[in-house]
């Protein structure tokens, strides 16, 4: 028996996700590109690859270091960092090592940073082994330029000695209640669009148009889009959940804790924000969910503290010892916090997977 609290990772509903994604990818004509940052583990890199990905997106260098080193095992050797990356001296040289190793695509957000990167990297003494994709903004106003400013961005890169292949966007605005799921997909297309006009006006083909995240696949424009980068997809989390996104049944990952205190209705877990992690947009309803009891809520948290209240109608209320699954908000934070996945199967033993990407931020 595993001491709780531990993060359990279901391989039948994981194996089903991944099948279902690759499919819907499949059947769109689209290129599936899934973003590593959320499981940084091995063993799932090679599961996607194996359903069809083409490769895999991180965030940072160190996660790129991670999955190019496991390329042999994993089938992995096409890489997206989808980052507006500064790229200092010692960047530039882990990023050379890395296209010896793996075909390497970086994100640039701006006519400065693309002048830097060609700098660092040599321009055309670098034999373009490095492609570059130019991020726009379609509507989460974090990072990315105006789509029609995405041609000077281009351009620059270009004149900077880097080979442009394209355009990419994050809809990360499409995590909210009601419509915003459809409504930032449709803005995803829209920008992805005009950026693409604002390319071949320079004279540089689009040939990649890059997008999507979980919650807005299902809203894609695949006449528009060539590939996506949904993240959670293999997990799944209480926030898809209340996006509806997914049901309980599709999670695959959740919390196994102890209660250790009840007060009526109320009782309280091991599983605090050191594990579940502490992320609560506004819109949702608690800090997570109890897998066998959906009206239940996690309402407050503290380290290794997790306070979870029934309804007065639920039909029972774990006592004390008993041992039950929550499922975090963000699964992307909470996989971050531990060391490895507890893997568990209907017919096989428990196995550990290390969180082998974990810590790795620059």
């Amino acid at each position: 028996m595993i001491d709780t609290p531990y993060l359990s990772v279901d391989t039948d509903r994981l194996d089903a996700n991944l099948h279902s994604m690759a499919r819907l990818c499949a059947e769109a004509g689209i290129a599936l590109r899934p973003h590593a940052k959320t499981h940084k583990c091995i063993e799932i890199a090679e599961r996607q690859i194996t359903c069809g990905a083409q490769g895999l997106t991180v965030a940072t260098i160190g996660e790129a270091e991670v999955f190019a080193a496991a390329a042999d095992r994993t089938g992995c050797r096409d890489l997206f960092i989808a980052y507006p990356l500064w790229v200092t001296a010692d960047k530039g040289a882990r990023l050379r090592a890395l296209a010896d190793q793996v075909s390497l695509r970086i994100g640039v957000a701006s006519v400065e940073g693309a002048r830097q990167l060609g700098m660092t990297l040599g321009g055309n003494r670098f034999g373009y082994s490095v492609e570059v994709l130019v991020e726009v903004d379609s509507g989460q106003h974090r990072t990315g330029v105006a789509p029609g400013d995405a041609g000077t961005v281009a351009a620059a890169a270009v004149d900077a000695g880097l080979d442009v292949v394209g355009v990419f966007t994050f809809p990360g605005h499409g995590y909210g209640p009601g419509d915003s799921r459809r409504r930032a997909a449709r803005e995803e297309a829209d920008a992805l669009a005009s950026a693409a006009e604002s390319l071949r006006a320079t004279g540089i083909d689009p040939r990649v148009r890059s997008g999507g995240s979980t919650p807005t696949i299902a809203f894609a424009d695949t006449g528009i889009l060539t590939e996506i980068r949904p993240g959670v997809y293999p997990f799944f989390d209480a926030q898809q959940i209340e996006l509806g996104t997914c049901g309980f049944d599709d999670v695959s990952l959740s919390a196994v804790t102890t209660v250790v205190h009840r007060s009526g209705t109320r009782i309280v877990v091991d599983a605090g924000s050191k594990i579940l992690g502490a992320d609560r947009p506004g819109w949702a309803t608690g800090f997570g969910r109890v897998a066998d009891a959906p009206d239940a809520r996690i309402t407050s948290l503290s380290e290794h503290h997790g306070v979870i209240e029934y309804p007065d109608t639920a039909a029972a209320i774990p006592a004390v010892g008993e041992v039950i699954r929550v499922i975090p908000n963000h699964v992307c934070t909470a996989v971050n916090l531990v060391d490895e996945l507890i893997v568990e199967s209907d017919s096989v033993e428990p196995q550990r997977w290390p969180v082998a990407a974990r810590g790795r931020n620059s």
